[in-house]
């Protein structure tokens, strides 16, 4: 059966979801919030199975091109130099690769998709609530009714009843030009103090409009502490990052108004049914996690996968709890290892760092775990999809 599907949101997961939902046949129109839809955000990694929902759409090879192979995650502790964390995402030899993007690249393949398709996009249109499948605006005009609603509207969702739990450190970023540097071009790089200090490089590669290859800078910082890190300068805070990290200058050099980093803060929660009467939510409106194991916006991209697939393969079932079915246990998993794993290298604990450095690195270069940490880093420790993949 074909649908009327209106999508609020035109970020990641909700341009993904027009597409997949417009190439399953059905009538999908988007509404957002900005004058014109954009991108927020600095760099991320667009993991393996996230890159197979690119390919779905058609934007993979465009959007690899303009982006960095990612072939390894490789972290050290500032004092020893010691190495505490190691994975390659190709242990085997396959080509296997991480993707490193700045978020307004892969935004513009994405929106260049859905307007290649001759979805209907609609600006402006800040929604408010939902009821019986209308959309109601903030101006007090409302769309519909459709067949489904699906809430992409990210984490502020008005939509989403997910109450999350505010994590105690969050991350100042910002997007700087890619240096003449020792570091590996194709490497995230971390380096860490205990777990209340870490500054990280990410490879991007391009960005539409500017010149040249591009980097994410970040630095972890408590999440209430911005405003006293802004009071404090940028000369005590770029000496503090060269004496923790001295391959870090030519990075830091970059920087020379605080305006040029921004915070982001980080909740935790997943929503237990995360669909109702014509209204499903996907990616942060339905599940948030700390962005240690990179894979936000791999987890939209699943969500909207999984929901076309849902309708497609329905035949009688509830589509919705089909979705939810498919995606939970990959959802749970790596919240789980999210929640593990993030006081490791963000937190006040001087226990955590201990055991992270002395007995957990160690452990993670025995084999079988590379491997393990590997399927962990690419997306697919678990199917993403299991459930559907089975039909």
């Amino acid at each position: 059966m074909k649908m009327t599907i209106a999508v609020a949101g035109a970020g990641i997961g909700g341009l993904a979801s027009a597409c997949l939902l417009h190439d399953a046949g059905h009538r999908v129109d988007v509404f957002d919030q900005f004058a014109a839809p954009k991108p927020v955000g600095s760099g991320l990694v667009i993991q393996p199975v996230g890159q197979d929902v690119l390919a779905e759409i058609g934007i993979a090879e465009e959007v690899i091109a303009k982006g960095t192979k990612i072939t390894r995650m490789f972290g050290h502790e500032a004092t020893g130099q010691r190495p505490v964390l190691d994975v390659s995402y190709d242990p085997g030899g396959h080509g296997t690769f991480g993707l490193g993007i700045h978020r307004a690249t892969l935004f513009s393949a994405l929106w260049q998709a859905v307007q290649r398709r001759g979805i209907a996009v609609t600006p402006s249109a800040t929604v408010a609530r939902v009821a019986d499948g209308t959309l109601f605006f903030a101006d007090g005009a409302a769309q519909g009714p459709f067949d489904l609603i699906v809430d992409a509207t990210g984490a502020n969702s008005p939509l989403s009843p997910l109450r999350s739990r505010a994590l105690p450190y969050g991350a100042i970023w910002s997007t700087v030009d890619w240096p003449d540097t020792p570091l590996p071009v194709d490497e995230l790089r971390q380096c860490y103090r205990a777990a209340n200090r870490m500054i990280g490089v990410l490879p991007i590669g391009t960005v539409p409009g500017e010149a040249g290859r591009k980097a994410a800078l970040f630095w972890s910082l408590p999440a209430g502490s911005y405003e006293s890190w802004r009071e404090g300068g940028l000369d005590p805070w770029r000496a503090e990052a060269m004496a923790l990290w001295p391959d870090i200058a030519p990075f830091v050099a970059q920087i020379t108004d605080a305006d040029q980093m921004t915070m982001a803060r980080y909740t935790h929660g997943t929503l237990a049914k995360p669909y109702s009467d014509r209204l499903v939510h996907i990616g942060d409106a339905a599940h948030r996690a700390s962005p240690q194991l990179g894979q936000g916006a791999n987890m939209a991209l699943l969500d909207a996968q999984a929901l076309a697939r849902a309708i497609e393969l329905a035949d009688g079932q509830d589509p919705l709890a089909l979705y939810a079915t498919a995606r939970r246990a990959h959802i749970w998993c790596y919240q789980a290892f999210s929640r593990a794993f993030t006081p490791q290298y963000q937190s006040d604990s001087q226990f955590l760092p201990l055991v992270r450095d002395r007995a957990l690195f160690p452990l993670s270069q025995i084999w079988p775990i590379p491997r393990v940490l590997t399927s962990l880093v690419c997306g697919d420790m678990i199917p993403p999809l299991a459930s559907l993949n089975r039909r």
